[in-house]
């Protein structure tokens, strides 16, 4: 009784699409791995990777993913990354125009290529990361990786010089600062310089 209890209680912990470390669900239950055990052989869980375990949700469409912040933030133990996908560039109006079938973690932890969930991600490590996609942070990443997109580049800088002063100055310089490559950076400050007056915060 007290067994069924337990498992019961570490259950209520759960939410449907949502993804967990063993380290977090070892804060409900004494017999963690004794459970994880019944709860995977239910269906109940589902282990994504080495020490991360999904629970599925159903729809009338079928088990979609889990919950996409959710598994990274459980991957990494950490909530400081954006996940984008560079055909979102074309967002920008820098005249380009590819379309990529890769999705991006900018994070603070992991690097390389990762399988989670049915779904690929290319990770990428830097010493700090926004906790939400924005335009200033799409703008940094694109000149960041200006080299591996499959575009022109002479008229990607050329849209660049017309669209950097659309931006809010600020947030623009603090995206560039804080995400930005030296030559990244090199680039848009002097942009910045050239097409605004603007007070850093």
């Amino acid at each position: 009784m007290r067994k069924a209890k337990a498992l019961a209680q570490l259950k209520s912990k759960l939410t449907p699409g949502q993804s967990y470390r063993r380290s977090d669900l070892a804060r409900f239950t004494t017999s963690v791995d004794r459970h994880l055990g019944i709860l995977l052989k239910e269906g109940t869980l589902k282990k994504v990777s080495y020490g991360l375990y999904a629970v599925p949700r159903a729809t009338v469409f079928g088990e979609p993913p889990p919950d996409e912040h959710s598994l990274i933030s459980a991957f990494l133990k950490d909530d400081h990354f954006v996940v984008y996908n560079p055909s979102q560039f074309n967002s920008l109006g820098l005249g380009t125009t590819q379309l990529y079938n890769h999705t991006i973690v900018f994070n603070r932890k992991r690097v390389g290529e990762i399988h989670l969930g049915a779904r690929d991600y290319s990770f990428y490590r830097w010493r700090e990361a926004p906790k939400s996609l924005s335009q200033e942070f799409l703008l940094v990443e694109c000149v960041n990786r200006l080299n591996a997109l499959a575009e022109d580049r002479d008229l990607l800088m050329l849209k660049l010089k017309e669209k950097v002063s659309q931006f809010n100055p600020n947030r623009l310089m603090y995206a560039v600062r804080h995400y930005g490559t030296v030559s990244t950076q090199k680039i848009l400050i002097q942009m910045i310089h050239q097409k605004m007056e603007f007070k850093i915060k």
